[in-house]
């Protein structure tokens, strides 16, 4: 990795905050809810008399929650129609319900807006897997507290993570914990989340709610906490900026700068590209070949810091786009392609809100821009090198990936491809020579002495196809093996790097940069 040549400081909570933001796109809830939720748990968290630690582990608890809500967005799109998106918000009101409260919301929500005969079919498939809530939010749980460990989060905001769907009644997931078992920081946040939403849907639902679920999924102090003093704090967060009161809220302090900047933005392009099979180990991928161009092009080394930073955020914005649309192989229609055409506008009003991340997320956000003013999203044509760079690093990766409507290019076509939207005015010509020469030397990619955590070279190959959404009978068909032998390779993987699920390993396998070919 570059030295850090650029002394970009920041609080962790901001950082916290930011991806807090992301989260909010990807389970498609309104911006800054996860912010005015970290708020009110750090302040039930002092109403409860914790300490200033506990406090911290709280209040990151509420903003890192749903950290694991791109594990397996994929999966909840096929089974729900598309929107994995408004599948999330719609249930996200009854997921600490009865079960009675739930399947009547997973009834409303799944399909909506399809046809008669499709949603009713959905629906059918998703009662008929009732280990389905299990299996996704224990997956989301694996990867949050993967992904929390890069981000610089302490031990029990990790361990709190792992355990963040659990319910004080021992009916929640992934263990069952109940009551006290229940780590304290989860018991605040799952409260804070849940009256700060209600707050926003019907306050006069609020204690009703707050009511029903006391002694059940939620922890009876932790409720009357929320009752003295939840309203108090909800309402002047409508009259403040809720990013300086989180900041307020944060009895922490703690930095993160450097190497450990870099080591939590590569977890967020890994957050991001877990979206998609399609995409998984992208965005490391455009860093690589950015960096490797901006040094070819004599950039200051700030600037090829900023350009490897912004690189490996760039496409945080794409978890805000239903996962409908971005795996779907036949063409998009003029309403799908709005949506698309958001995602880097998504990614710059994200990082906007920090104020050491903002720049980067200028940057992030201008990397479908075009020289010649037919890119997206501000259709500008005043462009730099770094935004140059960044532009043609993504496409050349883009191009020799697989997509659901097209396999990866060939090198020999990659080439021709972008040098004719060159020959077009869309891509800068020193930038595209510059990543091209960068794509046809040895990379991160290329195994060195040996694959980590002792995997064979079998392994790494099963690691690969299941990280890319094949299903074990597609592996087996792929390397010609039987299915009984790739499901005990799978055990083996999974055994040897340390998870059990399909989105944890895929989180080893983009943190390992094992995606190359």
């Amino acid at each position: 990795m570059a030295p850090d040549a650029e002394p970009v400081k920041l609080r962790l909570v901001e950082l916290l905050g930011a991806v807090s933001l992301a989260t909010d796109l990807g389970t498609g809830q309104s911006h800054f809810h996860g912010v005015r939720t970290s708020v009110l748990a750090a302040a039930l968290a002092r109403a409860l008399g914790l300490d200033d630690a506990s406090v911290a582990a709280a209040q990151q608890v509420a903003l890192l929650r749903f950290l694991g809500c791109t594990a397996d967005a994929g999966e909840t799109a096929r089974m729900t129609g598309g929107d994995d998106l408004a599948f999330l918000a719609g249930m996200a009101p009854a997921a600490l319900g009865g079960k009675a409260e739930m399947g009547r919301q997973l009834v409303r929500t799944v399909g909506a807006g399809q046809r008669p005969l499709r949603r009713a079919a959905l629906v059918a498939g998703a009662l008929a897997d009732p280990a389905g809530a299990k299996r996704s939010l224990s997956a989301h749980c694996e990867v949050a507290a993967m992904l929390a460990a890069r981000l610089g989060a302490s031990a029990t905001v990790r361990e709190a993570l792992a355990h963040g769907y659990e319910r004080w009644d021992g009916a929640g997931f992934p263990d069952g914990l109940a009551g006290e078992a229940v780590p304290p920081a989860v018991r605040v946040a799952v409260v804070a989340r849940d009256a700060a939403m209600w707050w926003q849907i019907s306050r006069a639902e609020l204690a009703e709610v707050l009511h029903a679920r006391r002694g059940r999924a939620y922890d009876p102090a932790v409720v009357d906490a929320c009752v003295a003093v939840g309203p108090g704090v909800l309402s002047r967060l409508e009259e403040s900026d809720v990013w300086e009161a989180m900041l307020a809220a944060d009895p922490g302090g703690d930095e993160i700068a450097g190497a450990g900047l870099d080591l939590a933005l590569e977890a967020v392009a890994d957050f991001t590209d877990l979206k998609s099979p399609w995409t998984r180990g992208h965005s490391p991928r455009v860093a690589e070949l950015a960096t490797a161009a901006a040094r070819r092009l004599g950039m200051t080394p700030e600037d090829t810091t900023t350009v490897r930073r912004a690189a490996a955020v760039h496409d945080l914005g794409r978890v805000g786009v239903p996962n409908g649309i971005w795996d779907r192989p036949g063409p998009l229609g003029v309403a799908e392609w709005e949506r698309v055409r958001l995602h880097p506008y998504l990614t710059e009003s994200t990082l906007a809100c920090c104020p050491a991340l903002a720049g980067l997320g200028r940057l992030a956000g201008a990397h479908h821009e075009r020289l010649d003013g037919s890119g997206y999203h501000r259709r500008t044509r005043e462009l730099g090198m770094r935004e140059r760079v960044l532009a043609a690093a993504d496409v050349v990766a883009a191009l020799g990936e697989d997509r659901p409507h097209r396999p990866a290019l060939t090198a020999p076509r990659i080439s021709d491809t972008v040098m004719a939207e060159m020959k077009a005015g869309q891509l800068d010509p020193a930038a595209v020579e510059a990543v091209l020469a960068a794509a046809g030397q040895p990379t991160a990619w290329a195994r060195r002495s040996g694959w980590p955590a002792g995997l064979t070279d079998r392994e790494v190959e099963v690691l690969r196809l299941i990280t890319r959404g094949r299903t074990n009978r597609q592996v087996a068909a792929g390397l010609h093996l039987s299915v009984k032998t790739v499901g005990r390779h799978i055990e083996n993987l999974y055994a040897k790097i340390g998870v059990n699920s399909r989105a944890a390993a895929a989180v080893f396998a983009m943190e390992h940069r094992l995606l190359g070919s």
